[in-house]
């Protein structure tokens, strides 16, 4: 097995059992996961390996955060402790965790009803909503950027804050320049051009590269909190029809609430050709806004940087030209084909988050 963890070194300091099998699940583009069985269950065993992410204070309280809102009655999947109470387990260099096995499939935003739609966006907002109040904002921090069980049911939110304790959560955020996105677009259209010979990722990425509004910047602002940072179908197991387990907190860190709104609403429900399946994105919005607290021009203003952060957005480029990684190529079409129609369905966008 590539990438074999170091079973025997890692087991040792949890009481776990001994393994009996170990398979890789998919993996993302970051960090590698394993699907343990041991003589005492089935467990999670997640390698933080992408260096940006890997830090173990940092992994830490990822995991204090989790456990603070599995007491709220958010579905998540703490890690266990071992022998000596840490979820952080370092061996060569390496951080691991280990967490129960969750059965659960992910669900796309196709799959979902109208009124699954609304749970999913409610159950984001009360992800923000917990948040707030079991990690407490205190200046600008950065990203840190299964056995069964019964799927417990979308918690009651937090009241929603006060006008004042929301206004200690508004702080400049910068978005993109459009200076510093035309030097990156003149450096990957030169890559483009050297790469013979020419293929069709090359006539997306010239179309994509083009795309210019830098008169649509939008102005500085966000309200700020911690926030998952990473919300996809693939980090959410549903059981059924309802949500078990939100998973893969690498991420979290304090960012604009409603913009990771905007943004997962992007992932879950993008149609193939590249278009937001505006009424499922409606339900989802209106769900969000009740429970999180936001209200309809925070979504609007939402709406805008994450479009305008799509316009100035390279890194699937970066990684194919520069990098030469070409694991995220598949992604790049729709990607390119939303930023279009995006721009193009503007004003109908705003009005399916704010409605």
């Amino acid at each position: 097995m590539p990438h074999a963890p170091p079973l025997r070194a890692l087991l040792s300091q949890y009481a776990a059992g001994s393994a009996v099998t170990c398979e890789p699940v998919d993996q993302g583009l970051l960090n590698r996961g394993y699907r343990l069985r041991t003589t005492r269950g089935h467990y999670f065993l997640k390698h933080h390996f992408d260096p940006e992410t890997a830090d173990p204070a940092a992994i830490a309280r990822q995991h204090r955060a989790t456990e603070r809102l599995a007491v709220l009655g958010v579905p998540v999947a703490p890690p266990l402790p071992d022998r000596s109470g840490r979820t952080v387990a370092v061996v060569g260099g390496h951080a691991y965790a280990l967490h129960p096995w969750i059965e659960g499939r992910h669900r796309h935003g196709g799959q979902l009803t109208p009124q699954q739609c609304g749970r999913l966006g409610a159950l984001l907002g009360v992800v923000h909503a917990s948040l707030e109040r079991v990690m407490p904002v205190q200046g600008r921090a950065p990203g840190a950027r299964s056995g069964t069980h019964a799927a417990p049911q979308v918690p009651t939110p937090a009241p929603n804050p006060t006008p004042a304790s929301r206004a200690k959560s508004v702080e400049s955020v910068e978005s993109a320049d459009p200076v510093d996105t035309f030097a990156l677009i003149d450096a990957l259209l030169t890559r483009v051009r050297r790469h013979r010979p020419a293929d069709s990722f090359d006539e997306l990425a010239r179309h994509r590269l083009l795309e210019r509004h830098a008169d649509r910047r939008p102005p500085r602002g966000g309200c700020v909190g911690w926030v998952h940072g990473d919300f996809h179908p693939f980090n959410l197991l549903y059981q059924g029809d309802a949500p078990a387990a939100i998973v893969d907190w690498d991420r979290l860190g304090v960012q604009p609430r409603a913009e990771e709104a905007v943004r997962a609403a992007a992932i879950f429900f993008v149609r193939p050709a590249g278009a937001l399946d505006l009424p499922r994105v409606r339900a989802y919005a209106r769900a969000y806004r009740r429970t999180a607290g936001a209200t309809p021009s925070e979504l609007t203003a939402a709406v805008h940087r994450v479009w305008w952060e799509r316009l100035n957005d390279f890194w699937m480029l970066r990684w194919h030209y520069e990098r030469g990684d070409t694991r995220a190529d598949p992604q790049f079409p729709a990607a390119s084909a939303l930023a279009v129609w995006w721009t193009r369905e503007y004003e109908a966008v705003c009005e399916a988050f704010a409605d």
